[in-house]
């Protein structure tokens, strides 16, 4: 109940101190942390004191993360979790000693909740020194650990099929005589356990293959927030990962398990792959399938990258050719994390807006990352280790290398690095994807195409930012002060479909900025030449002139009129293709614009009304007559904007050829820039001694001799 106090209970009845919603600037932000802290903060101190009673908490199963409910609550097995095995006892309930509860929700990161949890993974999960020892031991100052983590579960059940580089789990080891450094460690254990079984909803491999048929709906929808808190957990994991002592990280397996290392330290040898891999590629693939084509992404991009890189959050202790090896190493550990989660990327971004600056900005991080020195020939020298045939298994001896005297290979040290690594990724890509996997190579035929595709669509939605960012930049122009008098376009609509209301000016400098550099990254990591490119680039540019910018998009013709086909939705979501959509109905009876007056809108429209209906057959017929009146009086009645060329319902053709006639539309003198030009030449007027009925007879005459010039050389100057 007072775990349920502080952070809340899942069904919302008790809200709990709202951790997600407190910040620094908040008056009890201190003192909450404070009380949290896991140093010396008063609730951990009552956990440790509990957990030296040997106490037990009781967890409602609805209080677990969803899949495990799902299999406590049809009896079947729970998949590779250590953490609950044992452990329950009733079919609605389940009893687990954790040292901590979680929130399922994420917040924002200068949150106290995002806070606390970084707070506890430094403190828990140290990159320098150890963990701390509990303040409650017993005489012989060993720490006791709890008996329900008897249950013996090696490193190796961690979701990696090789065997354990730990003899005994440490909850083995007896508290008499032990280490206590080994006797902390489980605390660091269950900590990550909890955060990795609470946050990242893991699932069997079975279930979640199962999960991806289109029949099955599967609710978990993490948010931006869970994501973010994801990637804290992987930032850390990685600094406290390459926190090794420099003599651990080149030791060999062989050398490892005869020399004295620390359990922290053997914790950090194991931790990323056996505690957090299989998981977090399960998640983010459930993200990248199901995540929305926004900006909001960016959080599981991120998340993704952050993993990719672990060489990011190491020191300066390494030199370069022992970061290299560990590089290489990690990449082949990893290595679908790279090819399967850059394959369905590559399938969102080419379905994306990439006009978008905030989209394009993706696209060039991932570019930019894998075009990273010799990082894409890793990847490559990983997918021809897992491509090696199987015999060369054959010849693989244990992990443990034996010397010849000793019964060992008499193998070449190159052939056993090489069918080691062999073992390595495949071991691997059996574990995350199963025996029976199809494996695409990402420097492959079929995947270059793709590339091949979004390079295409890269340049295409470069040529459209430019497009709209000069069409910006001409509009901004003409909307000077001198719009006001008349001077500029009145075409009020003259924009791009593909564009957003951000996407100008310095947003679209951004996007072509950053597609360049994606396509010089792409063309980088794929071994693309610069005349490869611009094959490419002149081929889309022969097909895109001036005139194919008013083509309609890609459709085919239905039941019920056009249908887009999935080439006429991208080529709209990136701006290179639209509908010509044009009012169709009565000008008149358009909405009020913000920029007209509505008091005057409806009394000219009355007014225009009855003049319409008393002489709409003489202005009909003169404007019928094909002499120069009849041109002069169509310049003044007729509405150009209300035309059509598009096919139509008989009953719509009518009200249009209706829309059509002759009419005197005053609705223009309602907009208050004509308001504001009427007001300004009536006082210049008046400056000159002009009284209102001779101001109004010279704007009449100056309006009927623009028509009358515009009626004489309109013509020519459209054609100019």
């Amino acid at each position: 109940m007072f775990v349920c106090n502080v952070f809340g209970s899942l069904d919302g009845v008790i809200t709990g101190w709202n951790l997600r919603l407190l910040h620094s600037r908040s008056q009890d932000y201190n003192t909450v942390m404070e009380f949290l802290n896991p140093r010396y903060g008063p609730m951990m101190k009552l956990v440790y004191k509990l957990q030296a009673e040997e106490y037990k908490y009781e967890i409602p199963v609805n209080y677990l993360p969803g899949p495990v409910k799902v299999c406590i609550q049809e009896g079947v097995p729970v998949p590779d979790c250590p953490l609950f095995q044992n452990k329950v006892q009733f079919p609605l309930a389940g009893l687990l000693n954790l040292n901590l509860a979680l929130s399922q929700h994420g917040s924002n990161t200068d949150s106290a909740y995002f806070v606390l949890v970084d707070t506890y993974l430094k403190f828990f999960l140290p990159s320098e020194g150890s963990v701390p020892p509990s303040p409650f031991s017993d005489s012989r100052g060993s720490v006791t650990a709890p008996s329900p983590r008897s249950s013996g579960v090696s490193f190796a059940s961690y979701g990696v099929h090789s065997p354990s580089l730990l003899k005994h789990h440490i909850f083995h080891q007896p508290s008499v005589n032990a280490d206590p450094a080994a006797q902390e460690i489980w605390r660091s254990e269950t900590l990550l356990q909890m955060f990795v079984e609470v946050w990242l909803h893991h699932y069997s491999l079975e279930m979640y293959q199962k999960l991806q048929s289109p029949q099955v709906k599967e609710p978990f929808s993490p948010t931006e927030e869970h994501v973010l808190v994801v990637r804290l957990l992987v930032k850390h994991l990685h600094a406290f990962s390459n926190s090794l002592k420099p003599e651990q990280l080149s030791s060999s397996p062989s050398a490892h398990s005869h020399t004295h290392t620390s359990p922290l330290e053997e914790f950090k040898r194991v931790v990323v792959q056996r505690f957090v891999q299989q998981k977090l590629y399960l998640f983010l693939q459930h993200c990248f399938g199901h995540w929305p084509l926004d900006a909001s992404f960016r959080a599981v991009l991120e998340t993704w990258l952050s993993y990719v890189q672990p060489w990011r959050y190491t020191g300066e202790k390494n030199n370069q050719p022992q970061t290299d090896q560990n590089r290489t190493m990690f990449v082949q550990e990893n290595l679908l994390m790279y090819t399967k989660l850059f394959q369905v990327f590559l399938n969102r971004a080419v379905r994306t807006d990439l006009v978008n600056a905030k989209n394009a900005l993706m696209v060039f991080r991932v570019a930019k990352v894998f075009s990273q020195p010799n990082l894409a020939e890793m990847i490559q020298k990983g997918e021809q280790l897992f491509l090696e045939p199987e015999h060369v298994l054959h010849h693989r001896q244990p992990r443990g290398y034996l010397t010849p005297s000793q019964g060992g290979s008499y193998l070449s040290s190159r052939q056993r690095v090489v069918t080691d690594m062999v073992f390595r990724v495949k071991s691997h890509v059996y574990s995350l994807e199963g025996q029976d996997c199809q494996y695409k190579q990402m420097f492959g035929t079929e995947l270059r195409g793709t590339v091949m595709k979004l390079i295409q669509i890269i340049a295409q939605a470069r040529q459209t930012a430019k497009r709209i960012s000069d069409h910006s930049t001409e509009v901004t122009a003409n909307n000077s002060f001198l719009s006001w008098f008349g001077l500029a376009s009145p075409d009020l609509n003259n924009t791009f479909s593909g564009a957003e209301p951000e996407e100008s000016g310095e947003c679209l400098k951004k996007t072509h900025e950053f597609l360049e550099r994606a396509l010089e990254n792409l063309c980088q990591i794929f071994k693309l030449n610069q005349g490869q490119l611009t094959q490419l680039i002149s081929n889309l540019g022969s097909s895109q002139d001036n005139g194919n910018c008013k083509q309609l998009p890609d459709c085919i013709q239905g039941e019920n009129g056009l249908i887009l086909t999935d080439l006429g939705r991208m080529q709209i979501i990136n701006g290179l293709r639209r509908f010509d959509i044009q009012y169709q109905g009565d000008p008149e009876l358009q909405p009020i614009r913000s920029y007209e007056n509505a008091l005057l809108v409806r009394l000219f429209y009355r007014i225009s009304s009855l003049v319409n209906n008393i002489f709409g057959a003489h202005m009909n017929a003169l404007c019928s007559r094909p002499d120069f009146l009849g041109r002069l009086g169509r310049h003044y009645l007729s509405d150009p904007n209300s035309s059509t060329q598009l096919k139509q319902s008989p009953v719509t053709q009518r009200m249009l050829e209706r829309n059509r006639l002759p009419r005197l539309s005053l609705r223009p003198l309602a907009s208050y820039r004509t308001l504001l030009m009427l007001l300004l030449f009536y006082t210049f007027g008046a400056l000159l001694s002009f009284g209102p009925m001779s101001s109004t007879l010279l704007i009449l005459c100056g309006g009927f001799l623009y028509g009358l010039l515009m009626t004489l050389f309109g013509d020519k100057l459209k054609t100019h």
